[in-house]
């Protein structure tokens, strides 16, 4: 195997943005921070520093961060046995680790939130290796997510392709060099992962599992 196909997994292999979203309004709500839902679906998938500082800004109460993730985690952590998988996530990987490709997650998750993740994709006999954020410095959009899975995967950018589900997906993609594959099922604009840097956009799993044949994850479309 010397190609990898590299997933994000919050909104691209399992249903979570919504949760994700509900649990930080509650956890800033709750902290006296009145922040929209909208913000909070246009900031899932960056590390939890960034997504706070990207909503109270750069003069906020820094201290308070880590009283605010702590918040996130713990309320996000009561969906954490029922998580669901979107359509088709785990046939995706099987199909892809069928046909040749190391099959490798880089997600901003870790520890049990990471375990209850896998269990709702159900196909650890499919993913090669994980990236996960107790692994790297810096999160999404930085590329590091990204590079470090293809250093799991031991193969170079140009033998990789990445899938994700937000803006932050496809830039971490695009700067680590890989082609980007976008899902529109975590919620965003077609036009909005295009311009992020998204080769192709599919549905959800099971549209580009059934486009698989004529996508950039097709049998010989990396050389």
């Amino acid at each position: 195997m010397d190609r990898a196909a590299v997933f994000d997994v919050d909104g691209t292999l399992v249903d979570t943005n919504h949760l994700h979203v509900v649990s930080w309004w509650e956890a800033f709500r709750q902290a006296g921070h009145e922040v929209s839902m909208h913000a909070l679906h246009r900031a899932v998938g960056l590390p939890s520093s960034d997504l706070v500082g990207r909503l109270l800004g750069e003069d906020r109460d820094r201290d308070r961060d880590a009283e605010l993730s702590a918040a996130h985690k713990a309320l996000y952590g009561q969906y954490f046995d029922r998580l669901p998988a979107l359509p088709d996530a785990g046939k995706l990987l099987r199909r892809l680790a069928g046909d040749g490709w190391t099959v490798v997650l880089a997600t901003s998750a870790g520890g049990p939130e990471l375990g209850a993740l896998r269990r709702a994709i159900d196909a650890d006999d499919a993913i090669a290796a994980t990236a996960s954020a107790d692994d790297v410095e810096s999160g999404k959009p930085s590329p590091e997510p990204v590079e470090h899975a293809l250093e799991l995967a031991g193969v170079p950018a140009e033998r990789a392709v990445f899938v994700g589900d937000t803006v932050w997906d496809m830039r971490a993609g695009s700067r680590a060099g890989v082609r980007c594959v976008a899902v529109l099922c975590g919620g965003l604009p077609r036009a909005d992962l295009e311009e992020a840097g998204a080769d192709a956009v599919y549905a959800d799993p099971a549209d580009l599992l059934a486009s698989l044949d004529r996508s950039p994850l097709a049998r010989g479309a990396v050389p």
